[in-house]
């Protein structure tokens, strides 16, 4: 489940922001730092994750997806699957 998470994580990202290699992605930094998305990025990358996953995503977990770890940790709790 978590490599299926993480591959559903890095395909969002890129229909985001196509010009990022998913490939380099740190799963402990901040995604916003390392590919300088902007909020609009971020909120596109959140919308994306619900229409893939249909998990409901409220604004206040939004900093909980700011890292590749800490996304794959919050879908799988979300995840009605786990």
């Amino acid at each position: 489940m978590t490599e299926d998470l993480k591959t559903v994580i890095l395909e969002t990202l890129a229909e985001v922001a196509p010009e990022i290699d998913t490939s380099a992605v740190d799963p402990k930094i901040e995604l916003r730092e390392q590919f300088d998305l902007d909020s609009m990025d971020m909120l596109n990358f959140v919308i994306g994750l619900h229409g893939r996953l249909g998990i409901d995503i409220p604004e206040a977990d939004y900093p909980q997806l700011d890292t590749l770890e800490g996304a794959i940790r919050y879908l799988q709790r979300q995840s009605p699957a786990t």
